[in-house]
């Protein structure tokens, strides 16, 4: 019992003058809330789901399906119709007994009703079964739609099961049970702190709701995450250069560098000590350089790969091979940046240019026919909203990266923060990853249109031939060694999409590392936690079923493996190398001013 309630035969009675005291609190943020959204900023109807011609291709194709098959949707009624009654009748006698006892509920487990009382209470009981009925029924109508190709098929899957995840009870106020539970116990105070929390996120992101999902108050890039030690040796318009100080006495001649995805900033491979792939790169002795690249506002617009490629790979390349002496170096790409990579050492064997020794690419695609999860947002009609978005502000805004990539998990990404945020009134937890997840990047203009039109829809690397920088590139050009980590439940970059682009490389020399989990925790998976697993198989069999079929399956991280395979590719051992040389003074301790710089609107 808390001080603002008080105990009676009835039970607990909530503080009637702190409850007034709330309800006029909700009412006043209520206004402020009215006041954001009337001021919200129109998004494009394009960027907001399919365009016209799916929605009205789904509508005949199921409309088809009817006419030709009107018994099939009789029963399908019938079936719904029938469950539906039986379920109000057996609530209305749960309701009418004497002990209020639900029926017994055989459905599969769901998190999302934890609560004892979705399983005890009538009311609430009712609501949840009925929901599950009512799925069920939404996605057997539309699973035997016929007329839709594959890519529809798999949209039409998607975004079913869109509204499906939005129209659950626990996301409405007055169907939550905890939500209730606690507005109860709090006096009405978590529903003043939730109002508070969702107009703060509205005004964050002028009207545009996109769920705060961490506490960022707790995390400071270059105080307690992004903390190993570095310098920038190197700056232009597109990159800092860090090269982190070493930790061993001796390390290998031939440097490392990492290119991370410009989607995302490269601290995610550096959060904390215990987890950071930077700092284990150094410590197994590695001369270490990673690129952090500038976050680009409205100037960059006229920027495309050939920039990343030339101001960013290539100048990395040639200053790192400066800065050690050395006529080689090994690189790593991660996601867009391996992508890249891969067209950078294309473009490097047209030119006759052999500074690289090795390429690691971590869940990188190269072969588009198969997106992914993420290919529902690769279509035409969301392709030509976004290259209309970018060509009127010169980038594409972080938010949409950030809103459809939270789509891809709505109920983890979306729905379950909002719950805890606006109707619990809970504080966003501290986790470091989810703040990294929230620190995204804006995209160039020009970048996302070629990257969009030509690599993901036109799929030309893979089909034909990409032009860039006055060469026609294709995957058969990479001859390098290269060793490449895919993510066996990646939704970002499908492994058997990566496993099909690698395999179309035409170097002799090719490892391929299956690693359980997804696109980040499968990449970011220190030996010390024992987590997650990875697999092996040294045939490249033409399909990725038949490669994981026959693979081995080793117990816990890949990133032992991979030393190994990178330190054949290193040279002999040198002394260990300080940041920086006399041409190459440092500019700023790591993790650099790139990361932290906010672009201008």
């Amino acid at each position: 019992m808390t001080t603002d309630q008080k105990e009676t035969s009835a039970g607990l009675v909530p503080d009637t003058s702190e409850l007034g005291a709330n309800l006029a609190k909700i009412e006043e943020l209520s206004s402020r809330l009215g006041e954001i959204m009337s001021h919200r900023k129109p998004v494009r109807p394009s960027l907001q789901g399919p365009g016209q011609d799916f929605y009205m291709k789904a509508a005949s194709s199921m409309w088809s399906d009817m006419m030709a098959n009107p018994a099939k949707m009789i029963e399908q009624q019938a079936a719904f119709w029938g469950k539906t009654l039986e379920h109000a009748v057996e609530a209305q006698a749960a309701l009418l007994s004497a002990e209020l006892k639900v029926p017994e509920d055989q459905g599969p487990k769901d998190r999302r009703f934890s609560n004892p009382l979705w399983e005890t209470h009538p009311y609430f009981n009712y609501l949840k079964r009925q929901y599950q009925i009512t799925s069920g029924a939404l996605a057997e109508a539309l699973e035997g739609v016929d007329g839709l190709d594959a890519d529809e098929r798999k949209r039409l899957d998607f975004f079913t099961q869109q509204v499906i995840d939005m129209m659950s009870p626990t996301n409405f106020l007055g169907t939550n049970p905890d939500a209730m539970e606690r507005a109860i116990e709090t006096n009405g105070q978590s529903l003043v702190d939730g109002l508070e929390n969702l107009v703060s996120d509205l005004e964050a992101n002028d009207g545009e709701l996109l769920v705060k999902l961490v506490d960022e108050s707790a995390f400071e890039v270059g105080g307690n995450i992004a903390t190993t030690p570095g310098e920038v040796v190197y700056r232009n318009r597109m990159i800092e250069l860090i090269q982190y100080a070493p930790t061993t006495e001796k390390v290998h001649a031939r440097p490392l560098i990492i290119f991370p995805p410009w989607i995302n900033k490269f601290y995610i491979m550096d959060l904390k000590e215990q987890n950071s792939l930077i700092k284990w790169i150094v410590d197994q002795g590695y001369t270490l350089f990673v690129v952090s690249w500038v976050n680009p506002d409205a100037t960059y617009s006229d920027v495309g790969l050939e920039d990343y490629v030339e101001d960013g790979y290539m100048a990395a390349i040639r200053e790192v091979k400066e800065i050690t002496n050395q006529q080689k170096v090994n690189v790593v790409g991660y996601c867009i940046a391996g992508t890249t990579l891969s067209l950078t050492l294309a473009l490097m064997k047209k030119r006759g240019d052999k500074s690289i020794n090795s390429a690691t690419f971590f869940t990188t695609l190269t072969d588009f026919s198969d997106q992914g999860e993420v290919g529902v947002f690769l279509n035409e009609d969301f392709v030509d909203g976004i290259e209309e978005e970018v060509k009127e502000r010169g980038y594409l805004d972080s938010f949409f990266m950030s809103r459809t990539f939270s789509y891809l998990r709505p109920n983890d990404l979306i729905y379950g923060p909002a719950i805890n945020s606006y109707m619990l009134g809970k504080t966003p937890p501290a986790f470091d990853l989810l703040y990294w997840n929230g620190d995204s990047t804006n995209l160039p203009a020009k970048m996302t249109v070629e990257y969009l039109r030509g690599l993901c829809v036109g799929n030309e690397f893979a089909e034909g031939g990409f032009d860039l920088m006055g060469e026609t590139l294709s995957l058969s050009d990479v001859e390098t060694p290269i060793c490449a980590i895919a993510c066996e439940t990646d939704h970002i970059a499908a492994w058997k999409s990566s496993y099909s682009g690698m395999r179309q490389m035409s170097g002799k020399d090719k490892t391929f590392i299956l690693s359980e989990s997804g696109h980040i925790a499968g990449i970011v998976n220190p030996p010390s936690k024992k987590k997650y697993g990875h697999y092996t198989n040294d045939n490249w069999i033409d399909a990725p079923e038949d490669w994981l079929e026959g693979a081995s399956f080793h117990e816990g991280s890949w990133w032992g493996r991979w030393d190994k395979w990178l330190a054949k590719k290193s040279g002999k051992k040198v002394d260990a190398r300080e940041p920086g040389d006399s041409s190459h003074k440092p500019l700023a301790p790591a993790p650099g001013t790139y990361v932290k710089a906010v672009p201008k609107e």
